[in-house]
């Protein structure tokens, strides 16, 4: 997956929590277009295990803000741990045990 460069203007953050165990989930709205975007990312690892340089997971994205009716999905899926838990898998695939 190719991230895009952020820049703090175009990216407005509107939610934020911390996963249990480490790690957050957060809902952003991004303003580069004509069409604002919500986004839903994961960062998966706690604070002391980040890697600089590596973006969170956007699990996922829909056209509006969050005045928008696609809002309140992202919103329900960001306050969801078994949610956010199928739209990793859903994009990574089954994690084999070795």
């Amino acid at each position: 997956m190719v991230m895009e460069p952020e820049h703090a203007a175009d990216v407005a953050p509107v939610y934020r929590r911390e996963l249990p165990g480490g790690g957050y989930v957060a809902i952003d709205v991004r303003l580069e277009r004509e069409v604002p975007r919500v986004r839903v990312s994961v960062e998966r690892r706690a604070r002391h295990e980040r890697r600089d340089g590596h973006a969170p997971v956007v699990i996922a994205e829909a056209d509006g803000d969050e005045k928008s009716p696609s809002f309140g999905e992202l919103y329900r899926m960001a306050a969801d741990n078994a949610a956010i838990a199928r739209a990793i898998l859903s994009i990574e695939g089954p994690q084999r045990a070795d």
